[in-house]
């Protein structure tokens, strides 16, 4: 049964404006798995297009009117889509439905036992963990997730099983569409200023989210996170959801009593709470860093929560190995590495520094850093460039603006002026095709280097492993 406002037939022929992108492509290929005839168009060709064709889809390259085909029973939109797309524009005018990713997405997971992972970071991290060690475990979880795994298109399965995880994006209030069974909550921290004027009206968005869970079902929430702390006293009581805490604080019903850095991955041991059968667990995390230890720790509590015994999902998790532009590595020239991060909130710049520093050794940490959004860098370029000043050297570009227009006296200088100012060896570029040289004329044979952001900075590894690789480097 689809969500209130969609046909029962509305996803039967699906046109997806943006189909590419890390969240359309995943909705539109569960659809394509599910026996939907898809279509959509993007800007551009990439692998991920590529793998959706080889599901059947039929993809546009640029858009127009006539992309739309006669039959199409929907036009599939995201947020980032604006209202004057052609493609749009012609949907509206002809009639045919609009419909929202996710609602979509709503849709796909309605009669299976979602999980829905939400919170300002960490949240591909810990959908792509409980996605890979539920699929360890022969459960055959369908998946949603905003990055490829592995491959291009991986970001995305139907499965046969009845579990069903799923990103829950607070940007543009869209978690408020599903009814998941059991929700993760990992964080609450300001963000995407474009959509939420203070941190009262995140908690209210959060809140409205919580409200969504299922009866009889369970929040699964940090114990430790300021904002999280904050949530859980203003969704407790009444007859809300079970709650589930976890974290280091001495009161989590799941309690972390050590992690244990070992080179890129940890060791975990963490204590359930009687509720959850009482045992105390050691388990491996297979990528670098307190914060991906402690995601983990939020995969295990959801598992638990929906009935996945926590001695077998422990051992599991560690078959997660990382998620593209995850502190993923691209490659080593020179006996430089080069690693790819997907940070672009102050809080994920120092979390990933922090992580990458303890596995770094001798070596130095460099890092190329590409601002995301000019509302973001307004908000936060000063706390930007004080998590920067953990690198051992940065080079800074300019702001990738990605859906949105620049903003009068807004640039990447508010990010190098902060950094400076906190000590930070940082390098102003704006020339995106100087970076690979530059970066092989600081980088030492030990050291590492971050391409960090959410734009197209990810595209610079290669180059700068070009580069390094070059006779003349």
């Amino acid at each position: 049964m689809a969500p209130a406002g969609i046909a029962s037939d509305a996803l039967d022929r699906p046109h997806f404006i943006g189909i590419g992108g890390a969240g359309m492509s995943g909705v539109a290929k569960v659809l394509a798995m599910r026996g939907a005839r898809v279509s959509g168009s993007d800007s551009k060709d990439s692998p991920i297009v590529g793998a959706l064709r080889e599901l059947g889809a039929t993809v546009h390259l640029g858009h127009a009117a006539d992309h739309l085909a006669p039959d199409i029973t929907s036009v599939v939109v995201s947020s980032a889509i604006r209202a004057d797309n052609l493609e749009l524009v012609t949907a509206r005018e002809r009639g045919i439905p609009v419909v929202h990713r996710s609602d979509a997405l709503a849709a796909l997971m309605d009669g299976s036992r979602p999980i829905a992972v939400a919170g300002t970071h960490g949240k591909t991290t810990t959908t792509s963990m409980l996605a890979v060690s539920l699929r360890t475990l022969g459960l055959d979880p369908s998946y949603v997730i905003g990055g490829d795994l592995d491959a291009p298109g991986s970001s995305a399965r139907h499965g046969d099983g009845e579990i069903f995880v799923a990103e829950a994006d607070e940007s543009d209030r869209s978690f408020h569409k599903y009814a998941p069974e059991v929700a993760i909550v990992l964080n609450v921290e300001l963000d995407h200023h474009a959509n939420y004027a203070s941190m009262d009206e995140i908690y209210e968005s959060f809140q409205t989210f919580v409200g969504r869970i299922r009866p009889g079902g369970a929040l699964v929430i940090s114990a430790d996170h300021p904002g999280a702390r904050e949530l859980t006293a203003r969704v407790t009581g009444g007859e809300g959801p079970r709650v589930l805490t976890y974290g280091e604080d001495a009161g989590a019903d799941v309690r972390v009593l050590a992690i244990e850095p070992h080179g890129l991955t940890s060791e975990v041991t963490a204590r359930l709470a009687e509720s959850l059968g009482g045992a105390e667990i050691t388990f491996t995390v297979s990528v670098p860093g307190r914060h991906y230890a402690l995601n983990a720790v939020a995969a295990l509590t959801a598992g638990a929560a929906i009935g996945v015994p926590a001695r077998d999902l422990a051992p599991a998790l560690a078959s997660y190995t990382g998620v593209k532009r995850r502190l993923q590595l691209k490659g080593t020239a020179a006996g430089v590495q080069v690693i790819d991060s997907y940070a672009h909130h102050p809080t994920e710049i120092a979390a990933d520094l922090e992580a990458i520093r303890g596995g770094a050794g001798e070596g130095r940490v460099l890092v190329v850093f590409q601002p995301h959004l000019f509302s973001r860098t307004q908000e936060l370029g000063t706390e930007m460039g004080q998590a920067l000043a953990l690198a051992d050297a940065s080079v800074v570009l300019d702001i990738y603006p990605a859906r949105e227009d620049p903003v009068p006296g807004v640039t990447s200088a508010l990010v190098i002026d902060a950094a400076a100012r906190h000590g930070a060896d940082v390098t102003a570029e704006h020339d995106r095709s100087a970076v690979p040289e530059l970066i092989a004329g600081m980088a030492k044979p030990g050291d590492l280097v971050l391409t960090m952001g959410a734009g197209d900075v990810t595209d610079l590894g290669p180059e700068i492993l070009a580069r390094l690789q070059s006779p003349e480097s």
